[in-house]
């Protein structure tokens, strides 16, 4: 199959191929391996270039014969491909790779795709700031010219993954037949533009970061300070935490090394400030709900500090669609809290 690969495509009819890209599509699935796609330099939305751009993804799952069973899932801030549990050998995956074929794209900016923290020509914060509608593009130009894929039954993601979803629902609306964007937003509100914009203060007010080109990740005892704040409620970390364990796990922080990196942080957390669907349409839900084409699935949690679920659930009403409202104390972490509940509502609606 590899010296197949290499045979240009005037050398053989569309058909043969399709039937190809199809018999590779399935070869994939069946080890999941980490893989990636060239796409050349991409031209963002302000006119920056990012060159050399790569994308990396996942599938999984076996393609049906007429197609009808893709889905695309997207990963989360700072998520990866390697951290979804969607192998067919998975308890409690989000969806069923024995019924469908999965790709996974890795968002740019997490540090297997195109980021600050792996560019070689655009290193650091020399790398383009780019919005959620320029990784939406990005996407669809891959699964499109390298995928051959020109229509999906869903699209997913959870956090990140679920903003990408609502900005694909109108960047490119004939492109599926359902959309589950989970505990994601259209348009981040005001609380939560304030607490994006507190972290990427405080890694750039950290004397450490020295402009991006820091030796040692900064700001890394806030980071799980602030994490540790939003992405549950005080009664459920209360619930789980003990006072020493507190202390100890931000001792660890103060001393870790690892953790997400902080220029590709900046600029996926740029990137999610800059989202707003209804900007193409005079900033109104009904106009920009009206450009909708997909059914949809929308999980919120009344308690999500994170990503609050105001928008969501205001375009959900625009759209005349009931969201699935997780009421549990988890608040981010519901979908995980309530994984029972949402996977049957995934199922569910796939299916049907």
């Amino acid at each position: 199959m590899a010296g197949t690969v290499c045979l240009s495509r005037a050398k053989m009819g569309k058909r043969l191929y399709l039937t190809l890209v199809l018999l590779m599509l399935a070869k994939a699935a069946v080890g999941q391996e980490q893989k990636f796609a060239a796409l050349g330099d991409y031209r963002l939305e302000n006119g920056e270039v990012i060159y050399d751009l790569k994308i990396g993804y996942r599938t999984f799952g076996t393609i049906n014969a007429d197609r009808s069973n893709i889905v695309l899932c997207f990963t989360w801030a700072g998520g990866r491909t390697s951290q979804l549990n969607l192998k067919p050998s998975d308890e409690g995956k989000l969806i069923d790779t024995n019924k469908y074929f999965v790709v996974a794209i890795d968002a740019l900016s997490n540090g297997v795709s195109s980021s600050p923290s792996n560019s070689k020509r655009q290193p650091r914060m020399k790398f383009p700031r780019y919005t959620m509608r320029d990784l939406v593009n990005v996407e669809h130009l891959f699964v499109t010219r390298e995928l051959h894929i020109d229509h999906v039954r869903a699209v997913t993601g959870v956090s990140m993954g679920g903003m990408q979803t609502f900005q694909w629902l109108v960047s490119y609306p004939d492109f599926m037949d359902k959309a589950i964007p989970i505990v994601g937003s259209p348009q981040l509100a005001p609380y939560d533009l304030l607490h994006w914009q507190m972290q990427i203060s405080a890694i750039m007010n950290d004397p450490g970061w020295i402009k991006g080109n820091y030796t040692k990740n900064p700001a890394r005892e806030f980071e799980y300070e602030i994490g540790a704040l939003i992405l549950t409620t005080p009664e459920e970390y209360n619930r789980k935490m003990t006072r020493a364990g507190v202390m100890s796990e931000i001792e660890k922080a103060r001393q870790g090394t690892g953790g997400f990196d902080a220029n590709d942080k900046i600029r996926q957390t740029q990137a999610m400030m800059s989202l707003d669907v209804t900007e193409k349409f005079g900033e109104s839900w009904e106009k920009t709900a009206a450009a909708v084409k997909a059914r949809c699935l929308i999980v919120v949690s009344r308690s999500d500090h994170t990503v609050t679920p105001g928008p969501a659930v205001a375009f959900a009403t625009a759209l005349h669609v009931t969201p699935l409202v997780l009421e549990d104390e988890c608040g981010h972490m519901a979908p995980s809290c309530e994984w029972q509940r949402v996977n049957m509502a995934v199922a569910e609606f796939l299916d049907r």
